[in-house]
């Protein structure tokens, strides 16, 4: 019996591996969520009854039942470099330029070109195919073991597959955080009265320092693999072959990687996703180029900081300046009370943008924004814009905080010292109650048709809403 149990726990372990492979590195998914789930909770129904046969890599011990206490420092075997970074086409050019005098003006060389994902550095070490370590950058020499919650992120495989090298491998790639899930982020951070991320860079950075990691995996983290490090295996003779051997041992890559036979077809690709990153579902802030081949990637070598074989082509910044008309407070469910920049609308990157958040009323005073002020914005894929900082003081008075929630005249005040949110304390706020019935209506909750912003507000108005009970 013990024998026909150990087979069906090794058989669903070996169903999920392969269905996070198809969904996770083909993108070709064969069964829904749920179906996944259920067979997630069969393996762990199994393994809690026969406890022997659980082990650390099975996809039930993605999440650590231990809170960490600190992080510990891990060396990494094979340095990390940062990339020097190019601002145009004039300089990429001038890089060019610098590769081929380095190779010998009549050598031959292609590249390849990669999204340049806006998230975090990781390193991943494997073991006999299994997860080991799992450490971010820190200085390039050394940094922080996030193992427990790189563990979290299920694009990333916790036993490669059998064609992956058997001996040690570390596998160097970004983690991120997806738009659509940092909007979420931050939107239960601005309910529960907490400062908001920045951007999805911020947010992915300061998920993978939590010392819960079950806090982290609520996150959704994501990851792509791009570079080689430490290697113990066969030769591997280009950077677009060793991609290639990560989808084959199962590790995802972005599938937007390209191959360029000369620096045009580099500047053709830059320009192309430039235009095209708004419609991806995570935030890119460049391209990274990297000469192809792994001896002449020897052969150039690295500067104290940099390799010369590779560099970054950066894009230019989202922003705007334009005037703030007005400055007005909007009410979440929980009763926060968030200021909004009204502002002339402006053109930015191609959408009219006429209101930005503030965050919080600590941050106005950060700015030192007052109505009226020329500032400058910046927009970053589908988040809301924000202020960066006021270009020029036009405004003739500070900006005085309101004392009262606009909706129902109630006090607005900080529940703790320590907190950057001022909330409204009437439990009946209208406003509350409209924030709170959308929220259960939408999408993400009940998903009930047809009971949008309008018709709530409507029935809240006529007194035919008043609560949620």
């Amino acid at each position: 019996m013990s024998i026909q149990i150990k087979k069906e726990i090794e058989s669903l372990k070996t169903k999920l591996r392969k269905h996070d492979y198809l969904y996770y590195v083909l993108s070709q998914p064969l069964i829904s969520d749920k179906e996944y789930d259920d067979l997630l909770r069969q393996l762990k129904s199994l393994e809690d009854q026969n406890p022997d046969y659980r082990t650390p890599d099975s996809p039930t011990q993605r999440l650590s039942q231990v809170i960490s206490e600190s992080f510990k420092t891990v060396r990494h075997r094979a340095g990390m470099f940062s990339l020097d970074n190019t601002y145009s086409v004039d300089e990429l050019k001038l890089w060019d330029e610098r590769v081929r005098k380095g190779l010998g003006e009549a050598a031959r060389y292609n590249y390849v070109v990669e999204l340049k994902i806006d998230g975090v550095s990781a390193n991943l070490t494997y073991v006999n195919r299994k997860l080991t370590v799992g450490a971010a950058r820190g200085d390039g020499q050394t940094g922080e073991d996030v193992t427990a919650n790189i563990r979290t992120i299920r694009a990333i495989p916790l036993v490669l597959l059998d064609k992956a090298p058997a001996d040690l491998l570390e596998i160097r790639g970004e983690v991120y955080m997806d738009k659509k899930d940092f909007v979420k982020v931050n939107q239960q951070r601005l309910e529960e009265g907490e400062i908001l991320f920045a951007n999805p860079r911020n947010a992915t950075s300061g998920s993978l320092k939590l010392l819960d990691s079950s806090v982290t995996a609520q996150r959704r983290l994501n990851f792509f693999a791009h570079s080689l490090g430490a290697y113990h295996g066969r030769p591997i003779d280009t950077q677009w072959d060793f991609l290639t051997k990560l989808t084959q041992w199962g590790v995802r890559t972005n599938p937007h990687c390209a191959l360029c036979s000369n620096i045009q077809e580099v500047i053709d690709y830059c320009q192309k996703w430039q235009n095209k990153r708004d419609g991806l579902e995570y935030e890119i802030d460049g391209v990274v180029v990297k000469l192809n081949s792994f001896s002449q990637q020897k052969d150039l070598g690295f500067t104290a900081k940099a390799p010369r074989w590779a560099v970054a082509y950066k894009f230019a910044a989202r922003q705007a300046t334009t005037q703030v008309l007005a400055i007005n407070v909007n009410v979440g469910r929980t009763g926060v009370i968030t200021p909004v920049a009204v502002l002339k609308p402006v053109e930015c990157s191609g959408v009219m943008i006429s209101n930005a958040t503030l965050h919080n009323f600590d941050e106005i005073e950060r700015l030192g924004l007052r109505e009226g002020d020329r500032v400058l914005i910046e927009r970053a894929g589908d988040v809301i814009p924000k202020v960066v900082k006021v270009v020029k003081q036009q405004g003739k008075h500070p900006y005085a905080k309101p004392q009262r929630c606009p909706a129902c005249q109630e006090r607005i005040v900080k529940e703790k010292q320590e907190d950057v949110a001022y909330r409204c304390i009437n439990p009946n706020c209208p406003a509350q109650l409209e924030r709170a019935l959308l929220h259960f209506a939408s999408r993400d909750a009940l998903d009930i048709e047809g009971l949008g912003e309008a018709v709530i507000a409507q029935l809240v108005k006529q007194g035919n809403l008043k609560s949620l009970a």
